[in-house]
């Protein structure tokens, strides 16, 4: 073997040696990257809803964000209080990343004013941008629940938006182009510990 074909023959087991290592190290990352859920190309929409500070927050709030959606109301007895007692240990978790929030929507806004909100954001010692209790018009707030967050499904027994009723132990996540990356039952510890893990993947995408 001369000189320039054996530097050739390195040259050419470097550049297989490389290519596999960049292979696998893909085949890593797409194995345990979150799959992107929904129809096709769906993404979340745009929203206007006023939160616990009183303030209007809108898409572009959010936008480059990692984002979990909740839906509850303040005086549910049941499966709220669990859930959020459970978001309280991803809000301090990712409480200082201003690349992440929470976006808790109440499903009766009637009732759930901006200073009910407050008071109720208060009891978990949360506070904006990175925990939003969001309230406004019910319509927009089941709308966005049904079709953006794909939370839950219509109510064929409702003869109108007042009878219309959403309860849904289940949260979105949302990855920064706001494409739905996972469901998670927020009253499940276990759940909600992966979770934090799947908002760390997202946030490093």
């Amino acid at each position: 073997m001369t000189r320039i074909s054996g530097i050739i023959t390195i040259g050419v087991v470097v550049i297989t040696i490389a290519g596999a290592a960049l292979l696998a190290g893909n085949l890593i990352m797409k194995k345990n990257s979150l799959p992107v859920l929904g129809e096709p190309g769906h993404t979340a929409g745009p929203f206007s809803f006023v939160d616990q500070d009183s303030k209007t927050i809108t898409l572009n709030d959010v936008n480059g964000k990692v984002t979990v959606a909740e839906y509850f109301f303040t005086t549910c007895p049941g499966i709220c209080p669990v859930m959020n007692k459970n978001l309280t240990k991803v809000y301090e978790q990712y409480k200082d990343r201003t690349d992440f929030a929470i976006l808790s929507h109440t499903v009766n806004p009637e009732k759930d004013s901006v200073p009910v909100m407050a008071a109720y954001a208060t009891r978990f010692k949360a506070h904006t941008p990175q925990w939003e209790f969001l309230t406004g018009d019910k319509y927009a707030l089941y709308k966005a629940a049904r079709e953006d967050y794909l939370l839950a499904v219509a109510d064929s027994s409702a003869s109108s938006i007042d009878e219309d009723f959403i309860h849904t132990e289940f949260v979105a996540l949302l990855d920064k182009q706001r494409r739905i990356r996972g469901f998670y039952d927020a009253t499940d510890a276990k759940k909600v510990d992966q979770l934090i893990t799947d908002i760390k993947k997202l946030l490093k995408e």
